[in-house]
């Protein structure tokens, strides 16, 4: 599995002649004054790139389950009910039992498509997980590392499951040699 170190462009990027930013405090004497210059940022309206804007979705929602405990799968399968009710513009996928794919455990799988979508549903799903651990991942669409050396697609799939993943809960530890051992042959 040959892995190269990331590099990472600057946050700054296109903001290098940007006036400084005050130091002073906002009226909640906490946090800093931003001066509001009535245009919001453009990721209120589409994912930046490297995120998939297209058919597959910018992120994977897995919401995991000890299937040997009764009462969280009843949980998982209601809550699985429940999100189908509650959000049918969102893809959703079959409620496992078992091990699928990488994932250890049971699960079922949500995608997200806008950013509304993920604001949402996230904080839905915040006070709505209950006891179960929930896999927020980017699907991302880039092709070549900045150096210019070729990313696998199972490895920018480990990273997007694992470096670039959001847990909720108490994380799981996935089987990401299936990305190798799929992807790869």
């Amino acid at each position: 599995m040959p892995s190269q170190r990331p590099t990472y462009k600057s946050p700054l990027e296109g903001y290098e002649n940007a006036s400084p930013l005050p130091t002073e405090k906002a009226e909640d004497g906490k946090s800093l004054l931003n001066h509001q210059t009535g245009v919001l940022s453009s990721a209120y309206e589409k994912f930046p790139e490297p995120l998939d804007n297209g058919r597959r979705g910018a992120f994977d929602v897995h919401i995991y389950h000890l299937p040997n405990h009764p009462a969280q799968a009843r949980y998982a399968s209601e809550l699985h009910s429940r999100i189908r009710h509650e959000f049918p513009e969102l893809r959703i996928y079959t409620f496992w039992s078992q091990p699928v794919g990488p994932h250890p455990i049971g699960m079922f799988e949500v995608n997200i498509f806008t950013p509304a979508q993920l604001g949402a549903f996230v904080g839905w799903l915040a006070v709505w997980r209950g006891p179960l651990s929930v896999l927020i991942h980017p699907n991302t669409t880039e092709k070549t590392l900045s150096e210019g050396g070729e990313i696998s697609e199972a490895e920018k799939e480990a990273r997007n499951h694992t470096d670039k993943a959001i847990w909720m809960g108490e994380k799981v530890v996935l089987n990401t040699d299936m990305f190798w051992e799929v992807m790869d042959h």
